[in-house]
C-alpha cells in the first residue's frame, strides 16, 4: 500500500513539497495542513504590492484552488496542529482530529518576534508584518499624512518604511543597533539604503532603542531609550522572527535554531523531515537556517526527493532580494565572517555592488539595481571562483577578465 505523507505547514515550503512529491511520482495520499484559513500564498508581495493596493488577494495564491483537487492533495486549512504522536504516527489537530501518517514533513515556518506587553506590545495599532491577516489589519492605517513608527532597521522594517513613505505617510524608523542592517549587511550597503530612505523623507534614528510605546488602549507614540518622544498614529514591529519548532521539540526531536535536520532534511526520527524557515541544516562545516523563498522552494524539492528515496545532500547557494522604492537589492551567498568588502560602481548612476571576502575568498555580494553584478557573483560563488579584490574595485575592469 502507498505511503500516506502528511505535511504540517501550508506556506511556500509546504506547498512546494506537496507539489514536488506528486510530480516526483508519489501516488499515495498527501495531506497539507495549514494553520491559516487562506490557501498557500506568497509572502513577499504582502508588505509591498499587496499593501500598496497593486495586487488582489487571489494573485497571492501559489496555486489556483483547482490545483489541489487535480493533483489529489488534501488541503486542510484553518487547522492548527497541537501535537505530534510519534508512537501512533499521527498529528493531533487543535480541534481534536487525528491525521495519520507514514511519513511526516514539518514546514511550519517562522513567526515574528513581538514586543512584550510591558513595552506596549499589547496596544491597539501595533502590528507585526508576516501574514495576510497582519497586512489586512494594518492596511487602513496607511493613509497619507499619518505618522508611522517602524521598530527595527532590518530588511522587513526598511521595506515597510518604503511602502509607508510611498503612500505619503510621515515615517520614523528606529534601530537599537549602531546602524541599520547591522546583522545582515556591510556598512556600505547600509549607507546606500540610509541615503535612499532619507531622499524619500524617512527619518532614521540609529543606536536608539524603544523604551516603550505610549497610549491609552492604542499606541499614540513612543518613548525612546535616549529619552526622546516620538508621536505616531500606529507602529510596525520588524525585529526578527523565531522558527516554529515547538511541535518538534515537544515530540522529542532535536532543535538547534530551528528543527535540526541532516543534509537530506531528515530529523532524529527517520519518518519525520523538515524544510523551509523552520529547519536548520548542515552547510559547509556549520549549521544554518535560511529565511528565503529560494530556500523554501529548493529545500522542499530536496526533501521531497529524499522522502521518495532518491535524495542528494542539500547544498544551496543562498540568494535573497529586497524591493525598496525603485531599488531592487539582490544578494547571493552568506556574508558571515567577512573580513573585507569591495564596493564596485554599476554601469548606471545610482547602481552599485558590495562584495564580501573572507581570507581572500569571495563569499557574498549585494547588488543594488545591478543585475549583472548579481548574476556574475552568483555564478562565481556556485563555481567556487574568487576574483582579485583590487581589480574588482576598479570600475574600468570587465567582469569577463576578472575570473
Amino acid at each position: 500500500m502507498a505511503e500516506r505523507i502528511v505535511i504540517v505547514g501550508a506556506g511556500q515550503a509546504g506547498a512546494s513539497l506537496a507539489e514536488a512529491l506528486r510530480t516526483g511520482g508519489h501516488d499515495g495520499p498527501i495531506a497539507l495542513i495549514g494553520e491559516e484559513a487562506a490557501p498557500p500564498y506568497q509572502r513577499p508581495p504582502l508588505s509591498k504590492k499587496y499593501l500598496l493596493g497593486e495586487m488582489d488577494a487571489e494573485r497571492l495564491w501559489l496555486k489556483p484552488d483547482a490545483f489541489w483537487t487535480e493533483h489529489d492533495i488534501e488541503l486542510i486549512t484553518g487547522a492548527p496542529v497541537a501535537a505530534i504522536d510519534r508512537d501512533a504516527r499521527a498529528v493531533r489537530l487543535a480541534d481534536g482530529r487525528a491525521v495519520a501518517y507514514d511519513k511526516l514533513a514539518l514546514t511550519t515556518g517562522a513567526r515574528p518576534r513581538l514586543l512584550p506587553p510591558a513595552m506596549g506590545g499589547d496596544l491597539a495599532g501595533v502590528y507585526p508584518v508576516r501574514t495576510l491577516a497582519d497586512v489586512d489589519a494594518m492596511a487602513p492605517e496607511f493613509a497619507a499624512g499619518r505618522r508611522a513608527l517602524i521598530v527595527g532597521g532590518g530588511y522587513i522594517g526598511l521595506e515597510a518604511a518604503a511602502v509607508a513613505a510611498a503612500r505619503g505617510l510621515r515615517v520614523t524608523l528606529i534601530e537599537a543597533a549602531p546602524r541599520i542592517l547591522q546583522r545582515v549587511a556591510a556598512a556600505e550597503t547600509a549607507d546606500f539604503f540610509r541615503a535612499l530612505h532619507a531622499s524619500h523623507g524617512v527619518e532614521i534614528r540609529e543606536g536608539v532603542g524603544l523604551e516603550r510605546l505610549e497610549g491609552e488602549g492604542r499606541a499614540t507614540g513612543a518613548t525612546l531609550s535616549d529619552g526622546a518622544r516620538v508621536a505616531a498614529d500606529f507602529a510596525l514591529v520588524g525585529i526578527g522572527v523565531t522558527p516554529n519548532a515547538e511541535l518538534a521539540e515537544a515530540a522529542g526531536l532535536s532543535v538547534e535554531n530551528g528543527i535540526a535536520v541532516d543534509a537530506f532534511g531528515a530529523t532524529d526520527d527517520p519518518a519525520i523531515f523538515a524544510a523551509g524557515d523552520c529547519a536548520s541544516f548542515p552547510w559547509r562545516g556549520r549549521r544554518i537556517r535560511l529565511e528565503s523563498v529560494q530556500n523554501a522552494i529548493d529545500q522542499a524539492k530536496a526533501v521531497a526527493a529524499a522522502m521518495l528515496g532518491r535524495g542528494a545532500p542539500y547544498d544551496p547557494t543562498p540568494w535573497f532580494w529586497s524591493d525598496q522604492y525603485d531599488v531592487k537589492l539582490q544578494i547571493a551567498g552568506l556574508n558571515a565572517g567577512f573580513d573585507r568588502t569591495v564596493v564596485r560602481p554599476g554601469a548606471r548612476e545610482g547602481t552599485r555592488s558590495v562584495w564580501y571576502f573572507a581570507e581572500g575568498r569571495l563569499i557574498a555580494v549585494d547588488a543594488m539595481n545591478d543585475p549583472r553584478a548579481y548574476m556574475t557573483g552568483k555564478r562565481w560563488l556556485e563555481a567556487g571562483v574568487s576574483p582579485d579584490p583590487d581589480r574588482l574595485a576598479d570600475p574600468a575592469s570587465d567582469f569577463k577578465t576578472l575570473a
